[in-house]
């Protein structure tokens, strides 16, 4: 697995962590054991601060600062995730899918994991322009992206702290993912102690993962 990087447009809000991770086996064949599925409620003991009233409305400040409406149905993911919890609705999905899902519960931080496979460099962090959309489900429903910060790659958005593409989705054959956690100055270092808990359990799994070079670009969307 080769180092990856990604050009990040000036942010003032913006505190960001990244890493890509290989897996052994194609995630069809990576089952969730006892111990990750067990993270996946709120009473199970982790290495993070419970997440507040400070860090949600960070959090909502940090995709609103390009003009995005941050709720309702497009509010951050890690604010449906602890609902989904609290209503018995999460079930386990893949490895790739539930470690990111417990690191995003018990942090508070939205989180996207991309197929490497689907996605193709270079990648950037921006806002998205007014009119552009992707579609975010199986069923081909589109998603508003105008003024919300994305992940991009050389085809597009493919990611964000809401919903991310249908297109660069994890999937069975899925084998190498990145994953981009979505953090706020006003919570300093919050997005990194919350990577470094994620690898841990990634590596717990037999996976690889390989810290993202993030580097600062005033290149605007396009």
């Amino acid at each position: 697995m080769s180092p990856l990087e990604i050009h990040q447009e000036t942010h003032p809000l913006l505190e960001s962590a990244a890493f890509t991770t290989r897996f052994a086996e194609p995630l069809g064949r990576t089952p969730s054991p006892d111990w990750l599925e067990g993270l996946l409620a709120r009473q199970a003991e982790v290495p993070l601060p419970a997440p507040d009233e400070a860090l949600r409305a960070a959090i909502r400040r940090l995709l609103r600062h390009g003009g995005f409406k941050a709720s309702g149905r497009s509010k951050p993911a890690s604010e449906y995730l602890i609902r989904a919890v609290d209503q018995g609705e999460l079930a386990p999905i893949n490895a790739a899918v539930d470690a990111c899902n417990a690191v995003s519960l018990h942090s508070g931080l939205p989180i996207s994991v991309v197929d490497l496979d689907l996605a193709r460099p270079p990648f950037r962090l921006a806002v998205a322009g007014p009119g552009q959309s992707y579609v975010f489900n199986a069923s081909g429903q589109e998603m508003d992206l105008g003024g919300l910060l994305c992940l991009w790659d050389a085809s597009g958005p493919c990611a964000n702290a809401v919903k991310d593409s249908q297109r660069t989705k994890t999937r069975p054959e899925t084998r190498q993912t990145l994953s981009i956690l979505w953090g706020s100055v006003e919570i300093p270092g919050h997005a990194a102690r919350a990577s470094a808990w994620y690898r841990t359990l990634l590596e717990r799994l037999g996976a690889s993962t390989l810290e993202v070079e993030l580097s600062a670009t005033n290149s605007p969307a396009s």
